[in-house]
Order: structure tokens, then C-alpha cells, then sequence
């Protein structure tokens, strides 16, 4: 089962992702651990990724494809993957599917949870005041919150209509309570 999660920074994707993996056994692969993760192992790809990041410069689409081609070739993904955080562009989203064609397999769900943005900011402040200030996220403040939203609504959330013209882009409401969210992606997956 290979999965492609959307949304905006806050809408819980990565707690769905903690419970897809824990009930389909399927791996959540973050682009920015897998580019970390080969330039430690010092693959070529890895080097050429090193070279570009030392740089300042952002990886390229292709060199990124690979990365993620070497990655789900391992055993821990003969399951299935989520991507989280990858495609942000439709060249990105072209390539995905031609590497994963090449490979005999498809994405089974493009998944978007859908939340309201201004509650968003209410998490935020909610979570600052509940958490010991030892403890907080150093982005936990409105301020970033408002760039990341800015930077995924221009780099990522055009990609939603490729999947959407695709017939595989499902919508989730993700104000429900999350047992509920759950549950709507799990009837995506059947």
C-alpha cells in the first residue's frame, strides 16, 4: 500500500501517518531523513546531494526520484510507504509515477486532510499555553505557522489537482476527532 499525504503544517498529518503505520505495517518516509540518511551512507546519490545542499541550493527533482527509488527498494517498504512532504510540484508528481510505474507499483491513495486554518492557529496557542515553555517547539508560534501555511499553499497545494484529475485524490476532514480522520483514510484503503 503506497500513500501520498497532503495538508497544511498542523492538520495531523504525521499522527495518521504513526497509525497507518502501525496498522498496515508500511513504512512513512520524510524526503528530508531519506536526503540526511544518504549523504551519511555516502551514496553516489547521496554525494551528488551533498554537493547541491553544501551549496545552498535546493535538490533537483531527478536526484531526488532517485533517492526515493533507492529507498523503497529496501525491505522495510516491501509493505508499502507514505510520503509525507513529497511531491510539492506536478514535475515532481510526474516523476514519482514514472519511477513507480518502472517499478510495478502505483500509488493506492493520494490522501488530503482538509482543516480550517484559523483553528490551526488556536491549536497553536493552545498547545504554547499547555506545554512547559522547556518543552515547546520552537515553532510553535503563530509567526511560523503563517509561513509554512504561505509555502504550502504555493509550492504543495498545486499539486492537488494532478491527483484530483488523476481520480485519486480523496478529501478527509480534519477537524473530527482523530480516531474519526482514522477512519475515513482506513475507507479510502479498502
Amino acid at each position: 500500500m503506497n500513500i501520498v499525504l497532503f495538508g497544511p503544517p498542523g492538520a495531523g498529518k504525521g499522527t495518521q501517518a504513526e497509525i497507518l503505520v502501525k496498522e498496515h505495517g508500511i513504512v512513512q518516509l520524510s524526503t528530508g531523513d531519506m536526503l540526511r540518511a544518504a549523504v551519511s551512507a555516502g551514496t553516489e546519490l547521496g554525494k551528488q546531494a551533498k554537493t547541491v545542499m553544501d551549496a545552498g541550493q535546493l535538490v533537483a527533482d531527478e536526484l531526488m526520484i532517485g533517492i526515493i527509488s533507492d529507498r523503497v527498494d529496501q525491505d522495510d517498504c516491501k509493505n508499502g510507504f507514505i510520503l509525507d512532504g513529497f511531491p510539492r510540484t506536478v514535475a515532481q508528481a510526474e516523476g514519482l509515477d514514472v519511477m513507480l510505474e518502472e517499478k510495478g507499483l502505483k500509488l493506492d491513495s493520494t490522501i488530503e486532510i482538509v482543516v480550517d486554518e484559523q483553528i490551526l492557529f488556536g491549536r497553536i496557542e493552545q498547545r504554547v499555553k499547555e506545554t512547559p515553555e522547556a518543552e515547546r517547539r520552537a515553532d510553535d508560534n503563530a509567526e511560523t505557522l503563517k509561513k509554512r501555511l504561505a509555502v504550502y499553499h504555493e509550492q504543495t497545494a498545486p499539486v492537488l489537482p494532478y491527483y484530483e484529475n488523476k481520480g485519486n485524490l480523496h478529501k478527509v476532514d480534519g477537524m473530527q476527532a482523530i480516531a474519526e480522520v482514522a477512519n475515513q483514510i482506513a475507507s479510502f484503503l479498502k
